[in-house]
């Protein structure tokens, strides 16, 4: 592998943490708040109606994420390649 690749799987493997931390955070507050937020629901159609708008919510999200990276893994050498290529500009120009 070049040092270009080794580069661009870095930055790639940095975003694919990153990108599934922010899931994963996303899951935990919007669990937390539904947990939270439940014994001040008195009625059961609100409920469900949360319930329902907190799970669209997170796997909407959640396949959003997931389908970003896939698109990312396809396009990787184009889309970090332009990315090393203005830093290292960047580095150059300091």
């Amino acid at each position: 592998m070049s040092d270009l690749d080794n580069r661009i799987e870095a930055m790639y493997q940095a975003d694919r943490r990153g990108a599934w931390f922010f899931v994963a955070a996303l899951w935990v507050v919007i669990l937390f708040v539904l947990f939270m937020s439940w014994p001040h629901i008195p009625d059961p159609g609100v409920r469900i109606v949360v319930v329902i708008a907190a799970a669209a919510v997170l796997i909407f999200n959640t396949a959003s994420m997931a389908a970003m990276l896939r698109h990312y893994a396809e396009d990787k050498r184009f889309i970090y390649s332009l990315d090393i290529q203005h830093l290292d500009t960047m580095k150059k120009e300091r």
